[in-house]
């Protein structure tokens, strides 16, 4: 990656707080620099969105994830730290639930024998794939709304029926103000996976989930000297009169802690620099110290939830890995069954089905029960496939996350925090910079790796070199670097 040359001190002492794809992928590719990192991670597992579950000793994704055939950097990452012969890519297939029927979009044939549309929307939904993949600068897209670019592409009709009702249960019925962007990154990612003559679409996974990519990364920065804590919570990055002092740590309340570091509660541990790669909402509790001009402008910063219950079946649900909803009445956003490309083998001979509700961080989704969740859930389900069955299920686990998926507005560039702070030795690496790339594991572990490469570059003695910079990302695509 790259080595500080030169340097008057011989090993940085980095802290990094969270413990999920980005932190320790940013780990790794900081101590492949020469630094030395402790990473602080409050719950019991790594991974954070990406963490697992253990249902019968198999290891399963909490949230769903795909590893999709074009993600290059994520692919030569597995190569590099040893676990590519565990990735598994399989066809998959994708469907409609559109007014109470279920329609393959699979091929030319499907989308040709699509009911809903018009021989003249089909043609224009077909310019609309076309259109996306032809821009080359998405800057033209940033201050065009998505309403427009869609209806201006594919027409009136098609928007109404195919694109307002997906993106209403994506953005929690509020689309307004979102860029173009959006919908050009997403189409240009799927239409990416179709390979061969028949451009079917590939998808895939690591087996054990995307734990087995953090476990591999947390050994290769314990076994070159640093050190990974589990269930250490951080109270506050300590800054005060404008320098970063430090780590404070939550003190347990039983007295006990994980981790061997000391000490908790009132001390500080210092270090040459330290990492937030937790999401901006959580970063700004950390840093009551910091400028308050920066804080405030962090406060901009608004994100998308998720209640998103599992399924975990003993048959299969459908043969489709998407089920795209095209339904208002759905509370859900999609039918996401991963064992269309997941052997069941690998996740215990179960059936995952991960039905999704994309929500405002405020939505009143969060306040219902796990009991209510399930029961509205369940009753739309039973009218989306009559044929389905409640004693197939093993289990069903409602699982929540208030910080998902960061928002995007029109000309938002300028809004979005950079790696560096106004704090000298203070960085922030999370999701609200990847842009206009969606969040995954590709665009993540792309991101701290770029990350990695401007916190060593920052961190080097005037005079010192940085030596094998790291590749340009993919052409059209950008993870936001400047300081704020």
């Amino acid at each position: 990656m790259m080595v500080l040359n030169g340097s008057s001190k011989e090993v940085k002492e980095i802290g990094i707080v969270g413990g999920g794809i980005m932190g320790l992928s940013l780990a790794y590719f900081l101590t492949k620099a020469g630094a030395r990192v402790q990473v602080f991670e409050a719950s019991d597992n790594l991974g954070g969105l990406a963490g697992p579950i253990y249902l019968d000793g198999a290891a399963i994704d909490r949230f769903y994830h795909a590893i999709l055939s074009s993600d290059g950097h994520l692919r030569s990452l597995c190569e590099e730290i040893g676990i590519a012969d565990r990735l598994r890519f399989r066809e998959t297939k994708m469907g409609f639930y559109h007014q109470g029927r279920i329609y393959p979009m699979n091929d030319v044939r499907d989308f040709l024998l699509f009911p809903p549309l018009t021989w003249l929307d089909r043609f224009r939904l077909g310019l609309t794939v076309v259109g996306a993949r032809l821009v080359r600068d998405w800057h033209s897209l940033e201050g065009v709304s998505i309403e427009d670019w869609l209806v201006r592409l594919g027409g009136r009709h098609t928007f109404e029926v195919i694109w307002r009702p997906l993106l209403k249960a994506k953005f929690d019925g509020n689309f307004t103000g979102t860029s173009a962007t959006y919908i050009w990154a997403r189409l240009n990612r799927m239409s990416s996976t179709r390979s061969g003559a028949n451009q079917k679409e590939m998808a895939g996974h690591l087996i054990g989930g995307y734990i087995t990519l953090v476990s591999a990364l947390a050994e290769r920065v314990q076994a070159a000297g640093g050190q990974v804590h589990l269930r250490t919570p951080i109270a506050e990055i300590v800054v005060q009169e404008g320098q970063l002092h430090g780590l404070r740590l939550v003190r347990p309340a039983d007295g006990r802690n994980a981790t061997a570091v000391q000490p908790v509660g009132g001390e500080v541990l210092p270090y040459d620099a330290v990492v937030a790669t937790v999401q901006t909402p959580i970063f700004i509790r950390l840093i009551p110290g910091a400028p308050a001009g920066y804080r405030e402008f962090l406060g901009r910063t608004r994100y998308m939830g998720i209640v998103c219950p599992l399924l975990v079946l003993d048959r299969p649900l459908s043969p489709y890995w998407t089920l795209n909803i095209t339904d208002d009445r759905i509370p859900f956003t999609g039918v996401i069954e991963t064992t269309n490309y997941i052997d069941p083998e690998y996740v215990g001979g179960y059936h995952l089905v991960y039905l999704p509700k994309y929500t405002q961080a405020e939505s009143d989704w969060f306040r219902l029960s796990d009991d209510e969740v399930r029961h509205i859930w369940l009753e739309h389900l039973e009218q989306m496939f009559p044929d389905f069955e409640r004693s197939s299920i093993r289990h069903m686990l409602i699982h929540r996350e208030r910080y998902v998926e960061p928002i995007h507005p029109l000309n938002s560039l300028d809004q979005m925090p950079g790696v560096t702070t106004p704090v000298a030795g203070l960085y922030l690496a999370n999701t609200a910079q990847i842009y206009p790339e969606l969040t995954n594991g590709e665009s993540v572990s792309h991101h701290a790796r770029r990350a990695a490469q401007e916190i060593i570059a920052s961190l080097a003695p005037r005079g010192a070199s940085v030596s094998e910079p790291i590749p340009p990302l993919t052409a059209g695509s950008r993870s936001v670097m400047h300081a704020r």
